[in-house]
């Protein structure tokens, strides 16, 4: 419970928070404007379908935010995906010791 005290707990909930209502503004603007442009009939539904979609990917881009957080190693190698070992990519570093 130590996070409590911590200053950038704190700031990171409040930017977090701040973001999460500008986006949410946004959306509400954006389905309404597209909605705007449906029959009558079709927008109240159109409305409730593109706001509860857009929280629930919302939801799980959080989520998965929480998740890459939590990584501890690398999940793929894109050397090991072209066939580059890492003494190649050591060699042709521009930033090696000595050059």
């Amino acid at each position: 419970m130590e996070f409590l005290s911590s200053p950038e707990a704190w700031i990171s909930l409040v930017t977090l928070t701040v973001l999460e209502i500008v986006l949410g503004i946004d959306n509400i603007v954006f389905i309404s404007i597209l909605a705007g442009k449906l029959p009558q009939e079709q927008q109240k539904k159109a409305r409730q379908t593109g706001l509860g979609l857009a929280m629930i990917t919302r939801i799980l881009l959080l989520l998965s935010l929480s998740w890459v957080m939590k990584l501890t190693a690398p999940l793929f190698n894109i050397g090991d995906l072209i066939g580059v070992t890492h003494a190649d990519w050591l060699e042709s570093s521009p930033f090696r010791a000595g050059t």
